[in-house]
């Protein structure tokens, strides 16, 4: 069964869904869902230390849905370290791929936040964002990480 516990965040409400002891998505004003597992706690736990700035590095066992070159993204993602940033051209580099399908790939991103897919920028640009506010919730975001001084 999927369950779905909330939290409200300064970037929204975020919902975080468990399936099978596993993290699976996480979800913009999300309604909670079932009972709160262990694991949904600790989840929230850690996107609510995220959000007051005393999390940079998240400890959750993570089963995002998508295909292997999507997995292979979600990892790149996952390697970023809190605060800093790379391009969609810099990953793709690393895969031997174009940097376009590397953006699709981030705008499937299931688990937004927990997979950082808000450090990955264009090269010339902010670049898109799927989650909560568009854009203008990344630039929030990176700002909440220090990952992009001249915005500040």
């Amino acid at each position: 069964m999927n369950s779905v516990a909330t939290l409200q965040t300064p970037f929204g409400k975020w919902g975080v869904e468990a399936v099978d002891g596993s993290i699976t998505r996480l979800i913009w004003n999300a309604k909670p869902n079932g009972e709160i597992s262990p694991l949904l706690a600790e989840a929230i736990r850690q996107l609510d230390a995220y959000a007051k700035g005393r999390l940079q590095v998240f400890d959750l066992p993570l089963a995002p849905k998508g295909s292997i070159f999507q997995q292979k993204i979600f990892a790149e993602m996952l390697a970023i370290p809190f605060g800093q940033t790379v391009t969609y051209g810099e990953i793709a580099k690393n895969l031997d791929c174009p940097a376009q399908p590397v953006g699709q790939a981030c705008g499937a991103n299931p688990i937004p936040i927990i997979i950082p897919c808000h450090r990955v920028l264009a090269k010339n640009s902010i670049g898109g964002f799927s989650g909560w506010g568009g854009v203008e919730g990344k630039i929030a975001l990176l700002k909440h990480e220090n990952g992009f001084p001249f915005l500040i």
